[in-house]
């Protein structure tokens, strides 16, 4: 399902316009990356919880060459399924 897809059917289900469920699908998407941002975790009972978590620095591989590179570390956006959407799948 792509964006376009998913206001489609928040209007449909919620009874908005297609404009209308544009904005909110917007406006839910910035304010969970500004929670983000802020470190916050965003808990959405029944659905799931979006969080940030270090990563650390590691060691790979280039696969071309098979010389060994440093990943360095970096923060990433993790989401864990909540019961009830895990019980659904």
């Amino acid at each position: 399902m792509n964006k376009a897809q998913l206001i489609d059917s928040i209007a449909e289900k919620a009874g908005l316009t297609k404009a209308d469920s544009k904005k909110a699908l917007e406006a839910f998407v910035v304010t969970v990356g500004d929670a983000l941002i802020a470190g916050d975790k965003v808990a959405l009972v029944g659905f799931g919880t979006f969080s940030v978590t270090e990563r650390g620095e590691r060691i790979g591989r280039n696969p071309q060459t098979g010389e060994a590179i440093t990943i360095p570390a970096k923060k990433i956006i993790k989401f864990k399924a909540g019961a009830e959407l895990a019980e659904k799948c």
